[in-house]
């Protein structure tokens, strides 16, 4: 057996077959960029910790901590889960997609959720994004935790934010009518009603675009963008004084944490994120009918807005920093200072 007990700082994420190339954080979350990934969702893990993402798993055995990503039928997850482990390495799992009906329908078949159960059970620790996938880990495994996908609230290049008084209407922020967990349609509709001025992304070409005309939005209030690089899109987004979506998907939550970098609140949405970051305006729990009054205070309640962002900028340092992240994950990882 191969034990090298290897002691490279930082943590690795590792994606292994996948299709984002290796990455390293070794000087932190680094300038945006339209060429290479921001340092949020599952690269966030190892930004914050000034480590690598990696879909090598030789390159990931170099680390003292590794956080393996679950992804599909889990058996290049299983080979190297392996690796890792000959190698001495402290080996974490997540889920690659961590939506509750994306991990269903991945664990759907019977040898998969075997296969799942082998990895979590021997693994050192099973981290989830989401609250709501700790039943399953601890259905496997006694050693479960779940830690936000942090964001780089922190640092000045990864603020968006424009003063209030440059945003205006509302940002949906979601884009898929096809995955109906997100309720791309129910969220346009609310906010037609609304009266106000409203940019949605169509990610879905010509057939998005003839779904939005038949939604027929009056003259001028609707604006359709294209999906646009990452730095482009945060600065699109912060022009808006809200972001609005019935998204039901519970995923850990980047259109709040985008929200989160351009300083401008989320209504709705039970993703993660959005339970951490807008405990008064997020969708779990509340009907879609409360998120809209909800939105519309926000749009014309000056004092109301003012609060949440208030309460945005002290939950952002307290819960979803980088600096709060590193300290969550050195608490369970070793290797990580």
């Amino acid at each position: 057996m191969l034990v090298n007990f290897a002691t490279l700082s930082g943590l690795a994420v590792l994606n292994p077959g996948g299709r984002d190339p290796d990455q390293s954080f070794e000087s932190g979350p680094g300038q945006p960029s339209e060429t290479v990934h921001p340092p949020v969702n599952y690269h966030a893990y190892a930004a914050c910790t000034n480590g690598a993402f990696y879909r090598s798993t030789e390159l990931a055995a170099r680390h003292r901590s590794v956080l393996l990503l679950l992804r599909g039928d889990l058996t290049e997850a299983q080979h190297a889960f392996r690796i890792l482990k000959a190698h001495g390495c402290f080996v974490a799992v997540s889920f690659k997609e961590s939506g509750t009906q994306q991990v269903a329908g991945q664990l759907v078949r019977r040898k998969r959720f075997q296969l799942f159960r082998e990895i979590a059970s021997t693994a050192d620790l099973c981290l989830s994004s989401t609250p709501d996938l700790i039943p399953l880990f601890a259905a496997v495994s006694k050693r479960t935790v779940h830690i936000p996908t942090p964001y780089p609230a922190e640092f000045a290049a990864w603020n968006f934010s424009r003063p209030p008084e440059q945003r205006r209407g509302l940002f949906i922020g979601t884009r898929e009518f096809r995955v109906l967990s997100r309720n791309h349609l129910l969220a346009l509709c609310a906010a037609r009603t609304l009266s106000v001025p409203v940019t949605v992304i169509n990610a879905e070409g010509r057939a998005g675009l003839r779904r939005l005309q038949a939604l027929k939005f009056p003259e001028d209030q609707l604006t359709v963008a294209a999906p646009l690089p990452y730095p482009k899109y945060l600065k699109l987004m912060a022009g808006h004084r809200l972001v609005l979506q019935f998204d039901l998907s519970s995923v850990p939550g980047q259109v709040a944490g985008d929200s989160l970098l351009c300083r401008i609140p989320t209504v709705g949405g039970n993703g993660a994120v959005e339970r951490v970051a807008f405990p008064a305006l997020h969708g779990h729990g509340r009907t879609l009918d409360q998120l809209t009054e909800l939105t519309w205070q926000l749009m014309h309640d000056d004092n109301f807005y003012r609060e949440q962002l208030a309460a945005l900028g002290t939950t952002a340092a307290e819960h979803l920093s980088f600096t709060k992240g590193l300290e969550s994950l050195a608490r369970w990882l070793p290797g990580l200072t």
